[in-house]
């Protein structure tokens, strides 16, 4: 194996990663049950810390709420599970209190418990934090809550009894109001949406 090889089975063995993360160009953390264990210096410098300065701290305070990190960790959880890989884009903050879009990705190490261990990769997106106020329809709502939650349109169709063409069309007129391009933006939107939105 190369001194640059990543021994991806070791996460599962072990409680701690076996490499360098500032081998790494872009910017990279491991979290055990969302607390930074270890980053590079390119994940600190995203967010305008020291290195020193987030080891051992919680991914809460990268973010401009406390329920914007519960209600992330929810959705995670629910794609996380089975050793998969996980992405989304969500509102991020600096230490200086700047906001800013991330694109992120994460995999899990542990097939029954997907935070135990984790690696992420995360990439700013360059886009307006502030988004208009949108004046959506009471099923809108209840369909970007499911939608949120991963369901799919038969399931969403099932639940609301509607068809899974009416259910289709009401996501596409979301993503087309909301100016997302696929499902992860739309969740991500809906995640992040500011509080004086109608909810």
């Amino acid at each position: 194996m190369t001194r640059n090889a990543i021994p991806i089975e070791s996460f599962a063995r072990d409680a701690e990663p076996r490499f360098s993360l500032n081998e790494i160009p872009v910017p990279m953390v491991y979290a055990t049950h969302r607390i930074i264990r270890d980053c590079n210096d390119a994940f600190a410098e995203l967010f305008g810390y020291e290195r020193a300065d987030l080891i051992d701290k919680s991914f809460a305070v990268l973010y401009p709420k406390i329920s914007d990190f519960i209600r992330t960790g929810k959705v995670w959880l629910e794609h996380l599970p089975g050793s998969r890989s996980y992405y989304d884009e969500r509102i991020m903050m600096s230490v200086t209190g700047q906001r800013f879009w991330c694109q992120v990705n994460g995999k899990s190490f542990q097939r029954d418990d997907p935070f135990a261990h984790a690696l992420y990769c995360f990439q700013r997106l360059n886009r307006p934090t502030a988004s208009p106020r949108l004046a959506l329809t009471e099923r809108q709502h209840q369909i970007l809550t499911l939608v949120s939650q991963g369901k799919t349109n038969a399931r969403i169709a099932g639940e609301l009894d509607l068809s899974v063409r009416t259910v289709e069309s009401h996501r596409a007129r979301l993503m087309k109001i909301t100016g997302c391009a696929n499902s992860a933006q739309l969740i991500s939107w809906f995640l992040h949406a500011p509080e004086t939105q109608d909810r």
